[in-house]
């Protein structure tokens, strides 16, 4: 089985318990476009219960082999080459504007690039570069630039992540427009499904140790089962994930706070395939907070989901929540 990076080892009872519930928003729209040149869009918009609506619109563009790729420039810097890799930044400068986009030339055989850009109703520009095996085989490397037309430089990022048979590993760097630097850097190792992993973050200002994190799980096909140690050991968490058949699934997570000393908090979780195109699901807590939701692919475009949460101690009192979600593709 593939080995799971570390904030996925309890990935199929988290998701189970936290995806395709609908009620945390009134509503969410998501509309998938692909063009006939090969450009993915994305627009996404969410009513919140309480707040203003937020959306963004986001593209992404995948570069084949010894093809160009580039936006509007006046300047170019160079940033890697090599005798089969080419790769540079462009940038335009304005009083009011700044865009930046990737130039690259690329004719490495099975190397690959993405570009992915978008803006959102925080009005923050964000781009992300993706070269997958382009620098060593396995490695995927991601470089991000986040900007505000309106207050400027937002920050960057640089993503490394390096995959094998038996263990994944990933680095994250991270670059605030105060001169702040933090990195965050984990890895799992897998044996026969037997999994063991490690996170520890560093404030490279203060050169100090800001939090780590360690976890072990087993995994097979049909369960998987995780002890988590996260926040620097002050957060415990428990989740077991059984597949029962092709149609039901079910799941179970134990949470505790031992910073705050809270009691334990459990979640119970299931999910039913109703048919290939429609499933339902619910789940309880401890504090007696049940949710159900319904998804159904309607046809080959649209796809619609349908929530509630209710609080089963205050039934006849207000604070329910429900809520919709369409997503279309085309």
């Amino acid at each position: 089985m593939s080995i799971p990076a570390f904030s996925d080892i309890a990935k199929p009872s988290n998701d189970l318990i936290n995806k395709d519930f609908y009620h945390v928003a009134a509503a969410a729209l998501e509309v998938k476009l692909k063009t006939p040149d090969g450009v993915n869009f994305t627009a996404k918009g969410t009513s919140a219960h309480d707040g203003p609506i937020s959306s963004s619109i986001e593209a992404k563009k995948g570069i084949q082999n010894g093809t160009y790729f580039h936006s509007f420039s006046t300047a170019s810097i160079p940033v890697y080459s090599s005798p089969t890799t080419h790769i540079s930044l462009l940038s335009v400068l304005s009083p009011s504007w700044r865009q930046i986009s990737l130039h690259t030339q690329l004719t490495r055989n099975g190397a690959g690039i993405s570009i992915i850009q978008s803006w959102n109703t925080a009005n923050v520009l964000n781009t992300k570069v993706e070269l997958a095996d382009s620098f060593a085989k396995d490695l995927k490397v991601e470089v991000l630039n986040n900007f505000s037309p309106a207050s400027g430089n937002k920050g960057q990022k640089l993503n490394i992540y390096f995959k094998q048979q038996q263990f994944h590993s990933r680095a994250f760097l991270d670059y605030q427009p105060s001169g702040k630097v933090t990195a965050l850097a984990d890895i799992v190792l897998g044996h026969e499904g037997f999994l063991v992993g490690g996170e520890a973050a560093y404030d490279v200002q203060k050169a100090a140790l800001t939090k780590y994190s360690a976890a072990v799980g087993y995994s097979t096909p049909t369960y998987t089962a995780a002890i988590t140690a996260t926040n620097s050991f002050n957060i415990f968490a428990a989740s077991y994930y059984h597949k029962v058949n092709k149609s039901v699934e079910a799941g179970t997570k134990a949470t505790y706070d031992a910073k705050t000393g809270t009691a334990v908090g459990i979640e119970l979780a299931s999910k039913y395939k109703i048919d290939p195109l429609s499933f339902a699901k619910a789940k309880i807590n401890d504090r007696g907070i049940a949710s159900i939701a319904y998804n159904t692919k309607i046809n080959s475009g649209l796809t619609f989901g349908i929530g509630g949460s209710f609080d089963t101690q205050k039934f006849n009192e207000a604070g329910h929540k429900f809520g919709t979600s369409f997503t279309f593709e085309g």
